[in-house]
């Protein structure tokens, strides 16, 4: 992919459209921007990683600290899988309109994920436990940039994430 080889800077509708094989209007028939392929291709890379986090979710028993141990390792473990690209496209988008717009619902998707993955372990409230997961997934957004970054390790980020999620929700009955 472009991206990984050459950065999120280097991709431009040209560019894709010599890439694919395709006329530049092509291109700009589908993607209309720069801005609007950036916007698509952050949510495809997205996808890709909720996908996972959803599989991971379906194994999970009806305990706490698996529950969260599975969510911690997924959403972990997606950053550290692609690399960085995704944080690479986010930077190419970043003070773009579609990006505010963009950025925005997946992460408010990764806290409902969260909140439905959570709720069998909760006695918050659903609004409340929503906003923690909301909470939850910000913190876990940056421990990913800081680990793909080098800042950290996998296994760090994961335990620091583990730890957030275990604090932030202490009113789980119990942890393993």
């Amino acid at each position: 992919m472009l991206v990984c080889e050459e950065g999120a800077d280097s991709l431009t509708l040209g560019r894709l459209a010599a890439r694919a094989g395709v006329s530049k209007p092509i291109t700009y028939e589908h993607f209309g921007t720069r801005s609007g392929l950036l916007a698509e291709l952050y949510k495809s890379l997205d996808q890709a990683q909720v996908s996972a986090l959803k599989e991971a979710l379906q194994s999970v028993q009806q305990n706490p600290g698996e529950t969260a141990d599975v969510l911690v390792a997924a959403y972990i473990h997606c950053a550290a899988d692609t690399n960085g690209e995704i944080y690479a496209v986010g930077a190419a988008l970043s003070g773009s309109e579609e990006m505010g717009a963009v950025h925005q619902e997946v992460l408010a998707g990764y806290a409902q994920l969260f909140a439905a993955a959570l709720a069998p372990h909760s006695p918050l409230p659903p609004d409340e436990l929503q906003r923690r997961c909301v909470g939850l997934v910000g913190a876990g957004e940056a421990l990913c940039r800081v680990m793909v970054q080098g800042q950290c390790s996998e296994p760090e980020a994961a335990a620091a994430f583990f730890s957030l999620i275990r604090g932030g929700l202490q009113s789980f009955s119990t942890y393993p």
